[in-house]
């Protein structure tokens, strides 16, 4: 069996699997093929995968002598009866899944595992999400013209920051303890009561504004919310935002655009300098004037739009994402090192969403 490691659009720095991670693969017989240059941005050259056991050949080679392709993005080429595996954001393109469907591919992406214990330890989510929340806080201090500290000077005092996060999932909650290692003041809102405890536990004020949806099987992500209790958080957040010298949103809701949390008539009432880091920008933003890729000024407010910060740490991000994919592996191949697609096992069953000529996953079903 061939496990073929393709490079990433030019955007992306990740890898889906380092050196270190074919080695893994290469001492149980697997033969594995890399595209040359695949891992150049994570620092791996070819040379490292070489020696790891992998052999480097091209693009086409790769694809057309493998039985499974590894891509995080969605691949450009049309391609038939191969496993790919990656995040492909399938709710956001069912169209391509249907082309994908009829091609012959089996499809796995790994942003439609199911949320459940078991599945902790290929959660790309959550493992891509912890080093996005630590990075949007330090891409946040080195665009903020001002201290995040308080400093205490014979030249007079200086105030700490003001921080407000706009979620408490894993992106979050590194946002919070990185920001308060920092030294800033740091607020949290969350639609979920049960992050209350994590959050102060790590040196934040919760904001809790009563009547939020239940959002307990919702894997993590923002729930659609009554009107009722969407003007007490616009309310809410209002007030905390007018203090906030920084802000770090994360709200998503699954296969729907990025909830608005700030309006702008929030934005009119931050401060000139003030920043903030929205995380939600690849499916609209937290915010009505996000761009995704872009930073936008309004009136004195700095937007950044990003939802791949992960990409600046690409060499941990891409340890970290290899080793979701090789406990995903362990599930599709054999120990003898064939193929074997258990569809009784509730995650590979629930992160696929094409195979045999169809698209199979439910949720992608129904938005197609």
């Amino acid at each position: 069996m061939t496990i073929g490691i393709l490079k990433e659009p030019a955007s992306e720095t990740r890898v889906s699997l380092l050196p270190e991670a074919v080695a893994t693969l290469t001492k149980k017989g697997i033969t594995v093929l890399t595209e040359q240059g695949a891992g150049e941005k994570a620092y791996s050259q070819d040379e490292d995968y070489t020696n790891a056991g992998a052999q480097v050949k091209s693009r086409g080679e790769v694809i057309q002598q493998s039985d499974i392709l590894l891509a995080i993005h969605p691949l450009q080429e049309s391609i038939s009866s191969k496993i790919i595996i990656g995040v492909y954001q399938p709710l956001f393109a069912p169209a391509v899944m249907q082309q994908w469907a009829q091609a012959g591919l089996t499809t796995f992406s790994l942003d439609m595992l199911p949320r459940t214990t078991r599945a902790q330890s290929m959660d790309v989510l959550s493992s891509q999400a912890n080093i996005a929340g630590y990075k949007a806080v330090l891409l946040a201090a080195n665009s903020y013209g001002r201290y995040f500290p308080m400093f205490m000077t014979a030249a007079g005092s200086i105030a700490p920051a003001k921080i407000l996060i706009l979620g408490a999932g894993v992106a979050g909650l590194q946002a919070v303890a990185t920001a308060r290692r920092l030294g800033a003041v740091v607020e949290v809102f969350d639609t979920r009561p049960a992050v209350k405890e994590e959050v102060m536990s790590l040196g934040a004020k919760f904001i809790e504004v009563e009547g939020a949806a239940d959002a307990s099987k919702a894997g993590g992500y923002a729930v659609e919310q009554t009107e009722e209790y969407k003007k007490k958080q616009e309310d809410r957040i209002a007030q905390s935002i007018a203090k906030a010298d920084i802000v770090v949103t994360t709200a998503q809701i699954p296969g729907k655009k990025a909830p608005i949390l700030i309006s702008e008539a929030m934005l009119s009432s931050m401060r000139n300098g003030s920043v903030i880091i929205d995380l939600a920008a690849a499916t609209g933003g937290n915010t009505p004037v996000t761009k995704n890729n872009e930073t936008v000024q309004y009136k004195g407010v700095r937007i950044i739009g990003d939802s791949n910060l992960q990409a600046g740490m690409p060499s941990d991000a891409s340890k970290l994402y290899g080793k979701n994919i090789l406990n995903f592996l362990q599930l599709i191949i054999s120990k003898e090192g064939a193929i074997n697609l258990n569809w009784e096992d509730e995650l590979v069953k629930g992160a696929c969403i094409t195979h045999d000529g169809q698209v199979v996953h439910e949720r992608v079903k129904v938005s197609n």
